[in-house]
Order: C-alpha cells, then sequence, then structure tokens
C-alpha cells in the first residue's frame, strides 16, 4: 500500500478540506449550513483530489516531466513502484468513485432538477480537468494553464459550489473574497511545486509559470499570491465588517512571510519541498481562523 498512500500525497488533501470548510463556515454563519452536506461534499472533493494526484503522477510520467532531472519527491509511476496500467485503472476507478459521490450529493441536496442537472455538468467539468492536467493529449498543465485551474475549481468552484449546494442560493457577492483567498494560497502551493521542479519541467517542454517567467519573477508572482490573496480577505472584512475579531485570520500573516522568504532563499529542492507542506497547513489555519472570527461575529 505504501505506494498507492504515496501517489495519493496526501499531505496535499487539507486544500480540498479548505474549500469545503471555508464553504461551510459563510454557510453556517448564515444559520443555513448542512452537515450532511457538507460531509458528502467533502468526500466527493477529497476524491476528485486524489483523481487528479494519481492522474498527475501517470500523466507526468507519460509525458516526461518526472525524468532524470526532477528534484522533488520520486513518483510512483516514473519509479515503477505502480505500473502505467495500475495507474491508469486507478484514475478510472477513482473517476468512477468520484462520479458515484457526486450524483449521490446532488440527489440529497434538494435542489431544483435544472440546477441538478448544472452540478452535474459542473462536476463531470471537474472531473475531465482532474485528469486532463498533465494526463492524455495536449494537456492544460503543460501549457501553463495550472495556476488558473486550481484558482477556479480549488477557489471560485469549491468554496462557492459547496456554499451553495448547502444554502441554495448565493446571498453575498463579496463571499468570492475569501474564495479567492484560498484560491491563491492555493496556487501558491502549486507555484513552490513548479519552482521547485523549474529544470525537469522545462527540460520535458512543460510551460509552467516559472518555466515561462524564469525564478526571481516567479518568486515576486509567490509574494502577489501570498499577500494580494490576504489582502482579498482584508477587503471582505471592511466590506462586511461587525466586529475586530474578524481580523483573527491575520494570524497566519507571519507564517506566510516565512513561506514567501523561504521561497526567495531556498534554492535546493530538498530544501524547498517542505515549505510545499507549511503552505498547505497554512492554509488550513487561516480557514480555521476565518471561520472562529466569522461565526463569532455573527452570534
Amino acid at each position: 500500500m505504501n505506494p498507492w498512500i504515496k501517489a495519493f500525497r496526501l499531505r496535499t488533501l487539507p486544500l480540498g478540506i479548505a474549500s469545503v470548510s471555508m464553504a461551510t463556515v459563510l454557510a453556517y454563519g448564515e444559520g443555513r449550513h448542512s452537515w450532511l452536506i457538507a460531509g458528502m461534499t467533502l468526500l466527493t472533493t477529497v476524491l476528485l483530489q486524489i483523481l487528479s494526484n494519481v492522474a498527475n503522477d501517470y500523466g507526468d510520467s507519460e509525458n516526461g516531466a518526472d525524468n532524470e532531472l526532477r528534484e522533488g519527491p520520486s513518483r510512483q509511476t516514473q519509479t515503477a513502484a505502480i505500473s502505467k496500467n495500475a495507474m491508469k485503472r486507478a484514475m478510472i476507478i477513482l473517476g468512477g468513485l468520484t462520479l458515484a459521490s457526486g450524483i449521490s450529493l446532488l440527489l440529497i441536496s434538494g435542489l431544483p432538477l435544472i440546477r441538478v442537472l448544472l452540478f452535474f455538468t459542473l462536476g463531470l467539468v471537474c472531473i475531465l480537468a482532474a485528469i486532463k492536467y498533465t494526463a492524455g493529449k495536449n494537456p492544460y498543465g503543460y501549457a501553463g494553464l495550472g495556476d488558473l485551474s486550481v484558482l477556479i475549481f480549488f477557489g471560485w468552484v469549491g468554496v462557492l459550489g459547496a456554499y451553495f449546494l448547502q444554502t441554495k442560493s448565493l446571498s453575498n457577492i463579496s463571499y468570492i473574497l475569501p474564495a479567492s483567498t484560498l484560491g491563491l494560497f492555493m496556487v501558491g502551493v502549486l507555484n513552490i511545486n513548479n519552482i521547485r521542479d523549474i529544470v525537469s519541467d522545462q527540460a520535458a517542454g512543460k510551460r509552467s509559470i516559472p518555466v515561462r517567467i524564469g525564478r526571481p519573477k516567479a518568486v515576486f508572482y509567490h509574494w502577489l499570491l501570498l499577500l494580494g490573496g490576504l489582502g482579498l480577505t482584508i477587503l471582505f472584512v471592511v466590506l462586511n465588517y461587525k466586529s475586530s475579531i474578524q481580523y483573527i485570520f491575520l494570524a497566519v500573516l507571519p507564517l506566510l512571510l516565512i513561506n514567501g522568504k523561504s521561497v526567495a532563499t531556498k534554492t535546493e529542492a530538498m530544501t524547498l519541498d517542505p515549505y510545499l507542506k507549511q503552505l498547505v497547513l497554512t492554509t488550513l489555519l487561516f480557514v480555521v481562523t476565518f471561520g472562529i472570527g466569522h461565526i463569532i461575529s455573527h452570534i
């Protein structure tokens, strides 16, 4: 099981958890949350993220990004710990499980048929996006579109979609601000991964953002993701101010500064890699502290 656990990349799963948690916090603040729908959304999201990780392992091996130049943690298809056929079967199984979980979620959602069909279509798009990131012909991750995909699916769709499933409406358009913060932090996680792999990605023709703009500009881009993302939630609080406790999420600022400085100064893959996990956990802490402030201010 050890190779499969590595292929699932469990250290990234808090990102999916963060999306659903943020949505539930926003719904809870209005007294319109649903623990059942939140739980089913979480299951679907985690399955979708594992599918994306497995497809990424398979796709990077198939398309050449996982090669002898790669300095990050080894991938299971690349090292033959899991065969390509086995990984492909896992993608099919995970795709089926994700689809089944998503359909179950829609059946209990209580949405009218037209909205069920819209969410079903959106779910299919999410599954396709998870697979096509690095797998198959012309994967969009190799064209440098992974950052936009993460912002859309883990930030906007992940948060606002999960919120809508619980509340059946979008009562406050400014919710897109904390959703964007979450998405930008998650793009930051991807950016660290891409900065770490810049040499092997360039050799494989994977045109990630750091490959396109170079490491110095990718570091500046990273600072924009972290501080710009935090600024959007500050704006959200200004627009929806009730109590100073809402600013408790600023407790993550020192951690973001540490992350940004480390990305700027750590040039070796093995010294940079731990800050990928650090940003994942910082993102989860952001959701927790934001949630505390948001809920208390609505009591």
